[in-house]
């Protein structure tokens, strides 16, 4: 039938563009991004060099591909958890928590040469946008419902969050990125300073003082 003859053939390609930038991904971390060929992509593959490049250009546009789909990738997981989580506070803790692990274990599969060739790509640039616009509209929902403070507008809060959690990348194991994110939601919770709290108007106001004289 040639319905399903196309979805066959359509099937094997998507299968052989996946191993192409997985292939190519994995060679540019061991390797590093000017040692990768296309002849070597090919070999490890298991197609011919005139077949690879019916699907891509050069190494280069195998990389960027490669990143778009990852990224593409995790922006879908992190709606996902947001869309089945109930409660803006419960949704940003659980898609922080998310981007840190995912931020930790992306950078360590790349490399320092793959991961600085990645930040060049400008399609970046639009995905760290969603993911700040997703982050900020979670916060003033939940400065609304008195999760989150609301002293800070929402936009700066998200910026806040985003710039702390890069140093996910930096962290040695899962548990110290989960108290990295521990800390850096406390920073965005309502605060409500007691007669004690050391900024408190009134724990100076003791009425005159007598000099003793």
């Amino acid at each position: 039938m040639p319905k399903l003859w196309n979805e066959t053939i359509e099937a094997h390609r998507r299968a052989v563009r996946d191993a192409i930038l997985t292939t190519t991904a994995e060679l540019a971390a061991e390797h590093g991004v000017r040692s990768v060929t296309m002849s070597q992509i090919a070999g490890q593959v298991g197609i011919g060099r005139a077949t690879l490049y019916k699907y891509f250009p050069d190494v280069e546009a195998i990389l960027l591909a490669w990143h778009d789909h990852q990224v593409s990738e995790h922006l879908e997981q992190l709606a996902e958890i947001r869309d089945r989580t109930v409660g803006a506070g419960a949704q940003l803790e659980a898609v922080l928590r998310a981007f840190a692990h995912i931020s930790r274990h992306s950078r360590g599969h790349h490399g320092n040469e793959l991961s600085a060739f990645l930040h060049r790509d400008k399609r970046i640039v639009q995905a760290e946008q969603q993911l700040h616009e997703m982050i900020r509209d979670l916060l003033a929902e939940g400065a609304q419902a008195g999760d989150f403070r609301d002293d800070v507008a929402p936009d700066e809060l998200a910026t806040y969050c985003l710039h702390a959690l890069a140093a996910a990348t930096t962290l040695p194991s899962d548990a110290a990125t989960d108290r990295l994110v521990t800390v850096t939601l406390s920073g965005l919770r309502t605060m409500h300073p007691g007669p004690e709290h050391p900024f408190s108007p009134h724990q100076h106001d003791h009425g005159p003082r007598h000099s003793g004289h």
